[in-house]
């Protein structure tokens, strides 16, 4: 638990839910209600096939795109949210989390992650420190999000060199896109699990057919982390001595944080322009020390506008922009120590031009300008400015050889200019500015082979600058415990990718399996040498170097769904497994934090207005291992739900989660505290959801 001290008071928040109130009053607004669902109970919901907005362009469902992608949204994603954005997508296929405790975790994406992860809200990124440290929090609240869309592997193409690895689009529609007349919502509240949440957030959409409004508000409140036996695992205490303390409770892991966000539009036929204000605000334990917390704070400002049925030349505009506004201080004893901050604009203009022949595409340009700075005695890195520029071409041409658009090939290419200045310092030298031209291309195709099969690959080419901490980091990294020296004379890092998959689907059954190889030329990775630098006098801490070698990454993912009884209700078995594979060419030796063979399976059954689900996760030991990281072993996870759909005029669900039911002593492979730092222990979580 936090001391009183550290309480959070946040004014904002008050503003924000009393504006949002007044707004959505107002007679301006008196239409008639829109309900997202009537209350009357039944076996199965309506299921629509989610549509992701970040894979393609072109708006095209996930069964017709190339790459694989994977959506959560509604009701799904509701019932399957955790209190991080790295926690709610772990256990999709092809996906891990960085998991720093319960307060920081961060999306993995085939064994890649930090700067080879893309993540955005609403099409444009967030501008944060997540990808500098392991201990800090993706400034994303999953509590208000309405879908993400989770595309794994290379999309540098669309995204930039930062997304070679994947993108997570994490969805608000805090600015509205769609016309609206009335009113519709959605709350939430949740108490309970291994970390004794007690959290809650309200949605308000409000319209009169031309201007829309929107409000969001959350509150979330942790303690510390319930687990089943000791924080230390066995390994490391045989390993190094560690004594393993703290049974039952993983220390300074509790946390506070709310926000909210006020949006508004102009919605047409063809299109809508509009403005939203968002703020976040999280405080939170370290865990990897007792006495360090970390106070976030983001205030960001979003305009996206987007207009079709133009014109033959060029029929669809779509403008993003985002002015963020982030710092958080890192707090040691109760005296801040550190201070991070990285403020910036990014942005995206693209265009959607008129069919040629069969041939549809959109040309793109983005912009990122953002200035980094971090001030204190745990400073590891300088200040320093980053622009970058890119224009894009992205296209698509369905061909026919056994039927009607049976065949559709898609290529495209982009080009990049990065630039990152270091402003020096004591410990960073004189000023220093480097250059780089990133290129990529990709090129795919989609065969339908008939109503359900279907198949696809993609193969691509794909260049990533090096990130400022990558060239310019020279100090001790407490997170990690190394002293972290970077290299200013990095060249591009490079890639090249092929990714294939099958698709079936028929009627209430779908099956999908895809595997992929990507070879990394000066591939960037932290490595530790072996030495010890002394920081102070007296304490060391090891050296660990960015260095550039050649790497390879190979894996497999699957899931399928399966419709196995339709009488009193509908029962489905889902199942679902990845592998990834990740060596250094160069020493032979495997890449480190890298996931296990994953297999799982899931009951779903749904009867009149009852719910329930079981979820069995099975993590193999992991043995693969670098040199200076000790093997994981095995685990099982069970989880099981229960929902039932309350009888109201409101659509009023309540549910139940309960989690780790074996108790089992989980410690995530892909965790830099995967040995000081477990998954919690067996819980209950209760809570409501409504829509109106």
């Amino acid at each position: 638990m936090f001391p009183v001290s550290a309480e959070i008071r946040l004014p904002a928040r008050k503003k924000l839910f009393l504006a949002l109130a007044f707004a959505v009053s107002h007679p301006f607004f008196s239409g008639s209600n829109t309900f997202a669902a009537n209350a009357t109970g039944t076996s199965e919901a309506i299921e629509l096939a989610p549509v992701p907005v970040t894979a393609n362009p072109l708006g095209v469902g996930s069964d017709e795109l190339v790459v694989p992608v994977s959506v959560l949204n509604g009701r799904e994603l509701s019932l399957t949210r955790e209190s991080t954005l790295g926690e709610t997508l772990k256990n999709i296929p092809g996906v891990s989390a960085s998991y720093f405790g319960p307060n920081a975790s961060r999306p993995i994406i085939r064994g890649l992650d930090g700067e080879r992860v893309r993540i955005m809200q609403n099409g444009v990124g967030i501008l944060d420190a997540a990808s500098l440290s392991f201990d800090h929090a993706v400034a994303i609240d999953p509590l208000v999000i309405e879908q993400i869309d989770v595309v794994r592997g290379p999309a540098a193409l669309l995204y930039g060199g930062s997304a070679v690895g994947g993108v997570v689009n994490a969805i608000d529609h805090r600015i509205p896109r769609e016309r609206l007349d009335g009113i519709t919502g959605r709350g939430e509240i949740r108490f309970g699990g291994a970390e004794n949440q007690k959290n809650g957030a309200i949605v308000l959409d409000a319209g009169n057919g031309l201007f829309a409004i929107h409000g969001d508000i959350y509150e979330r409140k942790t303690d510390d982390l319930d687990i089943p036996g000791y924080a230390v695992s066995k390994r490391k205490s045989r390993e190094d001595g560690t004594p393993r303390e703290n049974r039952g409770r993983l220390v300074n892991s509790a946390s506070r944080g709310d926000g909210g966000a006020l949006g508004a539009s102009l919605t047409f036929d063809n299109g809508y322009a509009g403005l939203s204000y968002s703020t976040y605000n999280n405080k939170y334990g370290t865990v990897a020390e007792e006495d360090v917390i970390i106070d976030q704070n983001s205030d960001r400002w979003d305009f996206a506008s987007e207009f079709s049925d133009l014109g033959n030349i060029i029929n669809r505009v779509k403008l993003r922009m985002a002015h963020t506004d982030y710092k958080h201080v890192e707090i040691a004893g109760g005296e801040p120590e550190t201070r991070f901050s990285n403020r910036g604009l990014e942005g995206s203009l693209e265009l959607g031009h008129g069919k040629i022949g069969h041939l549809s595409g959109v040309i793109g340009l983005q912009f990122q300008d953002s200035r980094f700075q971090a001030l204190g005695d745990e400073a590891f890195v300088p200040k320093n400015e980053t622009q970058s520029r890119g224009v894009y071409i992205y296209e698509e041409l369905p061909l026919g050889l056994v039927g009607t658009d049976d065949l559709k090939l898609s290529f495209g290419g982009r080009i990049d200019r990065v630039d990152v200045d270091s402003k020096g310092g004591d410990n960073f030298g004189a000023p220093l500015s480097r250059s780089f031209t990133p290129r990529s291309f990709a090129t795919g195709a989609l065969f339908k082979l008939n109503e359900q099969w279907s198949v696809s690959s993609n193969l691509s080419h794909n260049e990533r600058a090096p990130s400022y901490f990558e060239l310019y980091a020279n100090g001790p990294h407490v997170a990690t415990g190394q002293f972290e020296v970077g290299n200013a004379d990095f060249d591009e890092e490079r890639s090249n990718g092929i990714d294939a998959q099958i698709r079936w689907q028929s009627g209430k059954h779908s099956f999908n399996v895809g595997a992929y190889y990507t070879r990394f030329n000066n591939f960037i990775g932290l490595f530790n040498t072996g030495n010890d630098i002394e920081v102070e006098p007296g304490e060391f801490l090891p050296e660990a170097q960015f260095d550039q070698v050649s790497a390879t990454f190979k894996g497999i993912e699957a899931e399928g769904k399966f419709r196995i009884y339709e009488s009193y209700g509908v029962l489905d078995l889902t199942v679902r497994g990845d592998y990834v594979r990740a060596k250094n060419r160069d020493t032979g030796n495997d890449l480190p934090r890298i996931a296990p063979l994953r297999l799982g399976f899931g009951l779903n059954y749904a009867f009149n207005r009852f719910g329930s689900r079981l979820d069995v996760l099975h993590g193999f030991r992991q043995t693969r291992t670098d040199d200076f990281e000790l093997p994981t072993d095995s685990y099982t996870s069970v989880n099981a739900m229960v929902t039932y759909l309350l009888p109201t005029t409101l659509r009023l669900e309540a549910f139940a989660k309960a989690n780790n039911l074996l108790d089992e002593e989980i410690r995530d492979h892909s965790s830099l505290l995967k040995d000081i730092a477990p998954q919690g222990g067996r819980s209950l979580l209760i809570g409501l959801r409504g829509e109106f």
